[in-house]
């Protein structure tokens, strides 16, 4: 199969940095309305004007929201809705890390990382994938990680919620796989953003720089997956190799591995 986008309207979330920038440019090429929503509204329109600029017939729509204030997401939900704003593309995107050893974190930190990786993501598919399953159309891509498909010390919540986000998209992927809608999760490597500041991360990632790919090329393959209904995209050929590999050690090997990572950081 192959997602026909023409006209139709796609919500990014996380879309003023990242990865969501680059997704909501790449589906601004065929879309005929784009909602992007993030915190930062002044970033969000930069990338509105940017966008109508460069394909005029383009219908961007901006919304600045605190995706952790539920009551906030909804009511931004029910805004869209009564302006007949009909949602075809989910891209749950916004999300954010931490590093450390599980018993130093701040817990205000792990719970805000708890309430937007996990959470929010979960409670805007639940608001619009009855829709789409009613209309016969949709498609979902959830943007897990590569650290969601291993033990990850030093990630350990954050791999969690991303483990969390991978096998919920594989749930839905074959739950409405007759539906006409799709779900796609994207599983990043090593992708220099924002994220890496905001996780505490810069400068320490130990994957070889043959496994870092830009935003643009991740966008780019998430997209291209998306339309084509995969259920799983890892981006990047390298890094796509590895997991692959790795999926198939087994998981005694993997607590060995895990367990060593963890007495390094230790010593630190």
């Amino acid at each position: 199969m192959s997602l026909d986008l023409t006209a139709r309207t796609a919500l990014v979330t996380g879309a003023s940095a990242g990865i969501g920038r680059e997704i909501a440019r790449v589906l601004a090429r065929d879309v005929g309305t784009l909602v992007l929503v993030a915190r930062r509204e002044d970033r969000l329109r930069d990338l509105a004007d940017e966008l109508a600029a460069a394909r005029p017939a383009l219908r961007v729509i901006v919304r600045a929201a605190d995706l952790i204030d539920r009551a906030a997401t909804g009511a931004m939900v029910d805004d869209l809705e009564r302006e007949g704003v009909v949602v075809d593309v989910l891209v749950n995107n916004a999300g954010f890390g931490d590093q450390g050893l599980f018993e130093a974190t701040d817990w205000g930190k792990t719970e805000r990382m708890l309430e937007l990786n996990v959470v929010s993501a979960t409670f805007l598919l639940h608001r619009l994938v009855p829709g789409m399953v009613a209309r016969g159309r949709g498609a979902i891509m959830n943007v897990g990680s590569t650290a969601g498909m291993f033990p990850s010390p030093g990630l350990g919540v954050y791999s969690a919620t991303k483990a969390y986000v991978n096998l919920l998209s594989e749930v839905l992927h074959a739950e409405l796989a007759d539906t006409g809608v799709t779900v796609t999760a994207v599983c990043p490597g090593p992708v220099p953003t924002e994220f890496q500041e905001v996780a505490g991360t810069t400068g320490k990632n130990p994957m070889p720089k043959a496994f870092h790919i830009d935003a643009a090329q991740c966008a780019e393959e998430a997209v291209r997956a998306m339309r084509a209904g995969d259920a799983r995209v890892i981006p990047g050929a390298a890094v796509r190799a590895t997991m692959v590999s790795v999926e198939a050690v087994p998981r005694p090997i993997l607590r060995l591995v895990a367990r060593t990572m963890a007495r390094r950081l230790r010593r630190r």
